[in-house]
Order: structure tokens, then C-alpha cells, then sequence
């Protein structure tokens, strides 16, 4: 209790000493990439000013900082971000004050990379830079395309929001109700809609949607490992085409902001459809929809067309 009272006074002193002018009023929170920047935004309303350490389109992992952007991380009422996933992000959140700064991996119950969905180059060399470039370690950052996750993620920043604006406690648990509804809702329909399935495999350029696939019964089926920047050796395509066969899969996906030339690999010669699901990692012209709502319900449609789900 005694640590909890130091960082609400911390907190709100340091806010204070800012700006009293009302358009200094809200809690500036600097949010890494757009699902923790959705969720800030749901969850702190008119209370918070949110800028994104991403800009729109950019790939998460591969983000680099403008000195404007290390400001913002470095001076923010608040940072929230997800340790271990984007190391421009990590070295800026070393700046900052520990006490303005939330680690939602503590609160998203990240799981380990499964190895079986690993693409393994044949070439030793190439196994090693793979390894180098693996930001996130052997755990799968993508939680939130499991709402659940992302709702308890959700809860802890109300938590953290209501330390450094007690006065609008009352605002942001009822902010925070309705956000972590609106997930329960997304993840009923999701339930529903991915229960009765022809077929329950998903087969992916690669391996983000874990989480997806282990919330509603699925099994992903990747060509290419977790990290978006690694080739499938010739061997791995060759043994996803078998699974297809044997699985009688209709459809191959991409990433929304990606190449469809991996799905269209192993396409190809089974004469098989390539479509659209997006890992929500960014928003852009090209995303699904207009926000993470939106995106899972298109990625809803795109599931359960493929997969034949009644």
C-alpha cells in the first residue's frame, strides 16, 4: 500500500508541476504500437491524451524512435508498452521514470512460442540471424487477438490511470466496464461464429495468431515462424502443402501490410485461395477495418469462410 500511495502522489505532483492550463488537464500517456493505444484510449476517454510510439503502417517490430519520439516516451504522465517486443521501444522506456511507466506483459499472460510452428532454414547461417532478430525471446507477443487478454490488459490500465487521477475514479471504472464489455462481446461473437467449423485448422504466412487460434478451438498452421522477417525454407513450404492436402484447406493468409508472395507459395500448386487476416499490430489504409473492433469482426468473416463455419 505504502509503494501504491508513493506512485499516485508521484504521479499526480509531477503532473502538476507540468501545466494547470486546461489543455495540460488530460494524462498525457505514451502508447508502443495501436492495440495498447486502442486499449488507453478506451479505457482513459477524454481523461487522456494518447500518442502512439508507432506511426501508422510501420511494422511494430521493426520501429525506430525519432529523438521526438524518445521525448514523448521519456517525458508522458505514462507509457505503457509490452517489454521484449520492440527494442527501440524497450531502450526508450530505460529513460523514463519506472514510476510512469506500465509493462503490460505482466498483466497479458504471454505464452511461449510453440517450436513445431518455427520455420527452419536448412541453412545454419541463416538460423543464426534469425535468432539474433528474434526480439521477443521464445515468447509470442500477439495477445491481443485474444480479447480476453487484451481485457485484463485493459483493467490494469484503468488501474494505473485511477493512481494518477483519483479525483476521476469514478470515470475511468465505468470507461473501463464498458471497454472490457465491448471485448466480451467481440470474444462471445467470435465463440459463436468459430464454433461449428468444417475445418478447424488455420494456415498462415506466419505464425501471429496463436493466441487467436488457442481462444476458439483452432490450430495454427504457419509457414513461416513468429518473426514477419524470415523466409520459409523450401522444406517447410513443402510440408505445410501436405498438411493442406491432408486438412482439405480452401485458403492460405497474409498479413494485411505484407507480401502475399509466402501464402501465394504454397497456394499455388494446390490451386488454393490467399485472403486477408489481420494481426492488428498496426492501423492503416489497408487495415481490415477502422479499429480493433472492426478488424476481429473481419477477421471473423475471413475464418469463417475459409473454414466453412455454419
Amino acid at each position: 500500500m505504502a509503494g501504491v500511495l508513493a506512485l499516485s502522489g508521484c504521479g499526480v505532483n509531477d503532473r502538476a508541476a507540468v501545466g494547470d492550463s486546461a489543455e495540460d488537464s488530460a494524462v498525457q500517456v505514451a502508447a508502443a504500437f495501436y492495440p495498447l493505444e486502442y486499449a488507453v484510449t478506451s479505457v482513459g476517454g477524454d481523461l487522456v491524451s494518447v500518442s502512439s510510439l508507432t506511426t501508422p503502417g510501420i511494422e511494430p517490430h521493426d520501429v525506430e524512435l525519432t529523438p521526438q519520439q524518445v521525448a514523448t516516451a521519456t517525458q508522458a504522465d505514462l507509457v505503457v508498452y509490452l517489454s521484449g517486443f520492440q527494442p527501440a521501444v524497450d531502450e526508450a522506456v530505460q529513460q523514463a521514470d519506472p514510476a510512469r511507466v506500465l509493462d503490460v506483459a505482466e498483466f497479458a499472460d504471454l505464452k511461449g512460442v510453440d517450436e513445431s510452428l518455427e520455420a527452419h532454414d536448412e541453412d545454419e547461417d541463416h538460423d543464426a540471424d534469425h535468432d539474433a532478430d528474434h526480439d521477443h525471446g521464445d515468447m509470442d507477443p500477439h495477445f491481443w487477438l485474444d480479447p480476453q487478454r487484451l481485457a485484463a490488459v485493459e483493467e490494469a490500465i484503468a488501474e494505473r490511470l485511477t493512481l494518477l487521477v483519483p479525483e476521476e475514479a469514478e470515470t475511468i471504472a465505468s470507461n473501463a466496464t464498458s471497454a472490457v464489455a465491448t471485448l466480451n462481446e467481440i470474444d462471445d461473437e467470435l465463440s459463436s461464429g468459430l464454433e461449428n467449423c468444417a475445418r478447424r485448422e488455420l494456415f498462415t504466412s506466419h505464425s501471429a495468431f496463436g493466441y487467436l487460434a488457442d481462444r476458439y478451438d483452432l490450430e495454427q498452421v504457419g509457414v513461416a515462424g513468429i518473426s514477419p522477417n524470415v523466409e520459409p525454407s523450401p522444406a517447410r513450404i513443402a510440408e505445410v502443402q501436405e498438411l493442406a492436402r491432408e486438412h482439405g484447406a480452401t485458403t492460405i493468409f497474409f498479413e494485411t501490410a505484407a507480401s502475399d508472395a509466402v501464402a501465394a507459395s504454397v497456394a499455388t500448386d494446390l490451386d488454393l485461395e490467399t485472403a486477408v487476416l489481420d494481426p492488428i499490430e498496426t492501423l492503416s489504409d489497408q487495415s481490415a477495418g477502422e479499429d480493433y473492433p472492426a478488424i476481429m469482426r473481419a477477421n471473423l468473416a475471413a475464418i469463417q469462410e475459409a473454414n466453412d463455419c455454419g
